[in-house]
């Protein structure tokens, strides 16, 4: 059996490799093996950068919060910590675009993180999943018996 050489599907991963590459400088755009090791470095800064854009946006997100928390005469960690107490499940996202754009609302909200502080609200129910313990086998055991002592047992045939 002859020799299978790669021919048109050597040329298209180049042709792709190259068109990925577009824009670079110098051989980085012109020549394959320096394109491919430009695509993945650039690869490497990509998923890098994106943790990294996370992280800097919740930082900005903190930081509104805390000035507008100082504004209302509290702090950013007290004001969290009432919340989560409260129950109000606002991520900082949402919290930061009220402060911005309904501060009356964000006075509220300050008002709920005091109240939670304090103790007056009820708790919501939490998100977690709480595991329960395992019973004891001596109350397990003796719960599986109670529940077979109760549940009434089927008759006998009907004599005839």
């Amino acid at each position: 059996m002859p020799r299978v050489r790669k021919g048109a599907a050597r040329s298209k991963a180049r042709r792709r490799l190259l068109r990925e590459a577009r824009g670079y400088r110098g051989t980085r755009s012109k020549h394959k093996q320096q394109a491919k090791i430009t695509l993945t470095r650039a690869g490497q800064f990509a998923y890098r950068d994106r943790r990294a854009r996370r992280r800097d946006f919740r930082r900005l997100w903190i930081t509104r919060l805390s000035a507008a928390c100082r504004m209302r005469g509290t702090r950013y960690s007290r004001f969290i910590h009432g919340l989560q107490k409260a129950g109000v499940l606002l991520n900082r996202k949402m919290l930061s675009q009220v402060a911005i754009e309904d501060p009356k609302l964000f006075d509220q909200l300050t008002k709920i993180a005091q109240a939670g502080l304090a103790g007056v609200v009820k708790k919501a129910p939490s998100r977690r999943k709480t595991a329960s313990k395992p019973k004891p086998k001596s109350e397990a055991k003796a719960e599986a018996e109670a529940k077979v002592a109760v549940e009434p047992q089927p008759d006998a045939a009907p004599s005839a």
